[in-house]
């Protein structure tokens, strides 16, 4: 078996994340072999035992059918996404392991949609996981009174929850672009009720007044493949030689019209996403991104909102902070001369 650090192991209860570290296998692997011994084979179930065991795991009990809801609500504004694939498949084993069913719920972009599954749940799911909620402040302090609930990349006053930090990894990417001589960038924003577009405007124009670099924004847009086209124009319209979008999608549907369009990307036009998503690399050019650890904070907020299931009252944790890192592909280039 693997060697672990363990100076943070000593500060938190292990999971099944770091069993599978130990042991040299998939999270699903050990899963499996905690749930389901009987999927896995013998040696494989006997290693896998034997790093919980060292590590001193213990296994969340299953809830009593008779006490309460066995099934955790995970919702996401938009299930078609890529971005959300990893998350969903890391919750998923996570409360199947604890004993726990997936709820998956899309709120489809629509805040009300998106209340209204709370209430819809909030007698039959045990807990949410609200990812990248449109929830604002005040909504989220009132559900997190009724219900135990971890919201990602959403950072709101006494609520418990896992941030990706892309607002830092967009100075990243404006730095990035800034080496390759672009001094006018627009940024293609996304949902204003996004927490992270607002944050990751506000440090981009940081950015841009500390490097000297002109930023400006368009938008809102969709974030979704079928606003790129519309996005696209826009870019062209302004003059500005780099743009970053809001996500994936919305970058994947601008190369798209710029192609189209006969612009060369990057000869012409650079363009930045933000995610990472399955197929950013097959674009034509492939994407520069910010990859985003979407699946390790899928993991530890499920197990933080299973401590407050075992606990049965709110967690104290204000919550944890995941870094991103800019992948530089062809969709970036120097700035066209002239």
């Amino acid at each position: 078996m693997q060697k672990l650090p363990t100076g943070a192991l000593s500060r938190r209860a292990p999971t099944l994340a770091d069993i599978a570290a130990l042991s040299g296998v998939a999270t699903s692997t050990v899963s499996r072999a905690l749930s389901q011994p009987e999927r896995v084979s013998p040696r494989t179930r006997h290693r896998i035992e034997a790093a919980a065991n060292q590590l001193g795991y213990t296994a969340p009990a299953a809830p009593d059918p008779q006490s309460g809801p066995r099934a955790v609500a995970l919702l996401i504004p938009d299930i078609t996404n890529p971005f959300f694939f990893g998350l969903i498949r890391s919750t998923q084993q996570q409360l199947r392991a604890a004993g726990y069913t997936l709820l998956l719920v899309d709120t489809e972009e629509v805040t009300d949609f998106e209340s209204g599954y709370l209430e819809t749940f909030g007698h039959s799911a045990a807990g949410f996981i609200l990812a990248a909620t449109r929830l604002s402040d005040d909504q989220l302090a009132e559900a997190a009174e009724r219900f135990p609930l971890v919201t990602i990349n959403r950072d709101s006053p006494g609520v418990p929850a896992v941030m990706i930090d892309t607002p830092n990894g967009v100075q990243q990417a404006a730095e990035h672009l800034y080496s390759l001589g672009h001094r006018d960038i627009v940024y293609l924003a996304g949902p204003t009720a996004s927490w992270s577009n607002s944050h990751r405007w506000e440090l981009l124009q940081e950015t841009g007044k500390a490097l000297g670099m002109s930023v400006r924004r368009h938008g809102p847009h969709h974030p979704s493949k079928s606003s790129g086209a519309a996005a696209a124009d826009a870019l062209v319209n302004s003059g500005a030689t780099a743009a970053i979008a809001f996500n994936d999608l919305l970058a994947i549907g601008v190369l798209m019209r710029l192609r189209e369009r006969g612009i060369d990307v990057p000869g012409q036009l650079s363009v930045v996403g933000c995610d990472d998503i399955f197929g950013a690399d097959f674009c034509n050019p492939p994407l520069t991104t910010l990859s985003s650890p979407i699946e390790q904070a899928g993991r530890m907020a499920t197990d933080m909102l299973l401590g407050q299931l075992r606990a049965g009252s709110p967690v104290t944790r204000s919550g944890v902070v995941l870094p991103t890192h800019l992948v530089i592909r062809g969709s970036t280039g120097p700035v066209a001369a002239g």
